[in-house]
């Protein structure tokens, strides 16, 4: 062992928690503590109290001493305070300093002879480690007993791998370079062997009988063997992936059993990459050993300058994307093998299901729900999204690719606010609207006078930088957001989700590369070519076999789904069949929803049908792309405990086989002819968007009914015979209207959504059914209609109505948008009476901090507050929509008085919804339009009148 090189390695800082249990182990107890804080209330009268943030303190005992760690938010972090104010009460300085270059090399020689001894295989090992099953099914085998795989050292014992990859980092893409490295150790070992041209390594002395009779004196619990499933990957991607199955015998070696499906003499030439899938599983590729870079017998020199195998040829794509190793030959994906404390042989089997179901880019809001599921284009909140955050997502995405981990950047910006600005785009930020030249003097240091109410600095607001390197820390991708948000965590996942996307675009071979690049370019990502062509060369190429192989099978199967891989919602227009009563509850959206699915394979123009995927309870948040389009389209026509059918195109065969439980029926059934999913749908249940959660939560009769009444009484108290309300969305207004005498004759309403009209219709017209006789109903509206229209633009049909309504409204519209509706309302339609109300952004301080779906949010959040819903586009403190309401009052000569709903004006933060209501003067007499030859921008959706 006399050679020397100059090994580069290193070691990565502890973290004090780790340095405690290395010298405590079991012996160190903490103990999580859960503070609250007391809140003052600022409302009283609320119906839920008002509970301070959650935070954590951590008691760590040690034998000798207990310290107590300041409150945190997180438990891990009051863990590791707690820890390192241990160590600095023992006086204990973390180690930094890196081994020496010889270290790695010598604890390599002697691991391997520590695990070909007597006391690796004594009593207090067995049966913990997994190298002992493979111990005991090398002792039991008939021939070559005792002789162990290389590859199984190289996989299973986790320090044996880390020591090579600290002698030589890129050991862990190339299988062979580790084989390398441990049969030249094990070469310079005392006590292991190697044999020559086999990679087989034992130990050199006998073992005592005692270990030998515990080797050999367990069998497997199946006298009979066992059979599992398996699925051969083969080289060519031309060749499709194919189920195998494997056969291990009461005594066999299941190493032995893969090499005779991969046509190997013997288990000594059979590789074995890491696990694939989730890092729990035992899911690995087998495949064969090509000739090693180097000789074992070569220097330390020529093994550390050894490069990784390159073979024309015989390279496998596919398997060598899915573990991130380089994979030669045909590979064998099985679910088996040793495992910590278990004696007996793991195995599952693993279907061609299962190998489609393999992460590869294309991420979903679930893998569980291949056909219906997406990814969603935006992370609207914590409480509302279901599956793994995209900040997980792209973690994932990142390790299965061999890229480092992202890297986050997130940067705080104080917004100095125009009180009569607040506005945002979806992102929910507060826009600056000073000028230039006076934001950079006070960024500059300028001073700004305590009286100056032009600007008024509410807080911080977050963006989120996210860098994407290689392992070699090359840099891959940068995403520069431009939208900012109230919490850190919100702008971290939205970037996270940017880059998603943009991925799932380019895996999915969308368009072409340097069409994507562009458009990345233009939403704040930034590329680099030469980086990025290298690390994703691999999975391009992969995506693009299997797309073309799924072509080239599906024009083989039937010419009608030649186009099946790029539909898109246009191109696949569904007809939806909805069965059950209508309850008259829909979703809409930011309603969280709930639903039970069936997705069935059938074969056209017969009754054959599989079941591909289900699901008893499914969620998601309509408005968010969760879904595919086909299906947030169904479920936006059905209302609560409905059930509806519809058929769509097949997707990619890919898609079918990872969702399919039998994908061998799956096969059978797409080769017999042209087939198509057909989905069953019921809504199960559904919660109302974030904004009506909150208000029913606090108020009682929740806020939205309490502005209704407002407007009633109004209605009745001006005697109005004529009424329009515009924006009426579902109709919740003018249904509310026919539950009570008024004296009303005709109403109207006005609104850009088809569905939302297309619901008010059915529930206006059943009520005005039942009370059609004029002699029997107590209701005296004479006609009622829907327009399909916007309410910024102008239609004499409805002019000089007695009253108008616009309730919770124009927050769903830009700000800009909302002072021309003002414009366009008092100057053409003016109505007689207008009653306009919008949320007051002063009062979701306290309604964000007693909303009990999001515990999990920061909870010591201050102002200012997200929006209440992530469709507002702005909201108005009560300065800015008095003076709103004033200029529009003062413009068009109308009277102006200011009200609301939920809580008081004279208690502090006021009304949750503020309410203006408009009269226009006495002597202003508006003539109704009804000349034929006016343009009329609006159309009739529903004309219902009294017979």
């Amino acid at each position: 062992m006399g050679e020397t090189t100059a090994i580069q390695a290193t070691k990565s800082n502890q973290t004090p928690k780790s340095i405690i249990h290395q010298k405590y182990g079991t012996n160190a107890f903490y103990k999580i503590e859960e503070v609250r804080e007391p809140v003052q209330n600022s409302c009283p009268g609320l119906a839920i109290p008002q509970q301070g943030p959650c935070l954590f303190r951590c008691n760590l005992q040690l034998p000798e001493l207990s310290v107590t760690s300041e409150t945190f938010k997180k438990k891990r972090d009051a863990e590791q305070n707690a820890a390192q104010m241990a160590l600095e009460k023992l006086g204990i300085q973390p180690a930094t300093d890196s081994p020496t270059s010889r270290e790695p090399w010598d604890e390599l020689i002697a691991r391997i002879s520590f695990l070909f001894s007597n006391e690796f295989l004594s009593s207090q090992h067995l049966p913990q480690h997994p190298l002992i099953g493979h111990f005991k099914a090398a002792f039991q085998r008939e021939t070559e007993c005792g002789l162990l795989p290389v590859s199984v050292l190289a996989t299973y014992d986790a320090k044996l791998n880390n020591l090579c990859k600290s002698i030589k980092h890129n050991v862990e893409r190339d299988p062979h370079l580790i084989v390398t490295l441990i049969m030249k150790a094990a070469r310079l070992s005392d006590s292991a062997a190697i044999s020559q041209g086999k990679l087989w390594i034992w130990k050199q002395s006998p073992y005592s009988p005692d270990i030998l009779k515990a080797l050999t004196s367990q069998q497997l619990s199946s006298s009979e063997g066992i059979w599992i499933q398996a699925v051969r990957i083969p080289c060519s991607i031309e060749k499709p992936v194919e189920p195998v199955t494997l056969y291990i015998s009461s005594n066999g070696y299941y190493m032995d059993a893969i090499a005779q499906k991969l046509g190997l003499t013997d288990n000594s030439q059979i590789l074995v990459s890491r696990t694939v899938g989730k890092a729990s599983s035992e899911m690995r590729l087998y495949f064969s050993v090509l000739e090693l870079p180097v000789p074992s017998d070569s220097s330390l020199e020529d093994l550390l300058d050894a490069k990784e195998v390159v073979t024309d040829g015989s390279f496998n794509e596919r398997a060598s994307y899915f573990s991130s190793q380089n994979i030669y030959g045909d590979a064998i994906l099985a679910s088996i093998g040793y495992t910590w404390k278990f004696p007996e042989l793991f195995h599952e089997d693993v279907s061609l299901g299962t190998y489609y179901r393999l992460p590869n880019g294309g991420y979903k809001l679930s893998r569980e729900a291949i056909l219906v599921a997406e990814l969603p284009v935006a992370f609207t909140s914590r409480s509302n999204w279901r599956g793994s955050f995209p900040s997980d997502l792209l973690a994932m995405f990142c390790r299965q690719h061999w890229l480092s981990e992202p890297v986050y950047s997130t940067i705080s910006i104080t917004d100095p606010v125009d009180p009569f600005s607040v506005t945002s785009q979806a992102s929910k930020k507060l826009k600056v609207t000073k000028p230039v030249e006076e934001e950079t003097k006070y960024a500059n240091g300028g001073s700004r006078d305590a009286n100056d109410k032009e600007s008024i600095t509410l807080g911080d607001s977050f963006r989120c930088e996210v860098k994407i390197l290689s392992k070699g820390q090359d840099l891959i991708i940068e995403c520069f957001p431009v939208d900012s948000y109230r919490k850190p965590n919100d702008a971290r996942q939205n970037a996270a989700l940017k880059v998603l996307s943009w991925l799932n675009k380019y895996l999915k071979l969308d368009m072409h590369v340097e069409k994507l690049f562009s458009s990345g370019e233009t939403h704040g990502l930034s590329f680099y070519p030469e980086t990025f062509s290298k690390e994703f060369a691999l999975c391009r190429s992969v995506h693009a076999g299997q797309l073309a192989s799924a072509l080239r099978k599906c024009s083989l199967l039937a010419s009608s789904c030649v186009d099946q891989l790029n539909i898109t919602q246009e191109q696949s227009v569904c007809s939806f069949k909805v069965e059950g009563l209508d309850s008259g509850v829909f979703p809409s959206t930011g309603t969280l929803i709930c639903i039970s699915y069936v997705v069935s394979l059938v074969r056209k123009e017969e009754d054959t049908k599989e079941s591909l995927e289900s699901s008893d309870e499914f969620e998601f948040e309509v408005g968010t792309g969760a879904v595919i389009p086909e299906v947030e389209a169904c479920v936006t026509q059905m209302s609560m405990n409905q059930s509806a059918h519809f058929n769509t195109e097949l997707p990619p065969r890919d898609f079918i086989f990872a969702a399919a439980g039998d994908s061998a029926k799956s096969m059978s059934l797409l080769s017999m002819g042209a087939c198509f999913l057909e989905y069953s749908i019921s809504l199960l249940r559904l919660m109302e968007p974030l904004e009506e959660r909150m208000e029913q939560a606090l108020f009682s009769p929740p806020l939205s009914k309490q502005r209704v009444e407002f407007a009633l009484r109004h209605i009745n108290e001006s005697c109005a015979s004529t009424l329009v309300d515009f924006g009426c969305g579902s109709g919740s207004l003018l249904d509310s209207l026919l539950d009570i005498s008024t004296s009303l004759e005709k109403m109207v309403g006005v609104d850009i959504s088809r569905k939302s009209l297309s619901r008010a219709a059915k529930a206006l017209h059943s009520k005005l059914s039942e009370n059609s006789d004029p002699a029997k109903s107590s209701i005296g509206i004479k006609s009622a209609l829907l327009y399909d229209g916007s309410i910024t633009v102008f239609d004499p049909r409805l002019t000089g109505f007695d009253i108008g309504t616009c309730l919770e409204v124009i927050e769903h519209m830009e700000e800009d948008q909302a002072h021309l509706f003002g414009d366009v309302v008092l100057s053409s339609f003016r109505p007689r009476i207008l009653i306009v109300s919008t949320p007051n952004y002063e009062y979701n301080s306290i309604l964000q901090r007693n909303d009990l779906s999001n515990k999990d949010e920061d909870p010591d959040e201050k102002m200012p507050c997200k929006f209440r819903n992530h469709d507002h586009k702005f909201e108005w403190t009560r300065e800015q929509f008095n003076n709103w309401a004033s200029d529009l009052a003062m413009k068009h000569s109308y009277s102006v008085a200011i009200s609301g709903v939920g809580g008081s004006a004279d208690v502090e933060p006021g009304f949750a919804s503020q309410i203006a209501i408009f009269r226009r003067g006495p002597i202003d007499v508006v003539e109704c339009s009804e000349n034929v030859d006016i343009a009329h921008p609006y159309e009739v959706i529903w004309n219902w009148s009294r017979g």
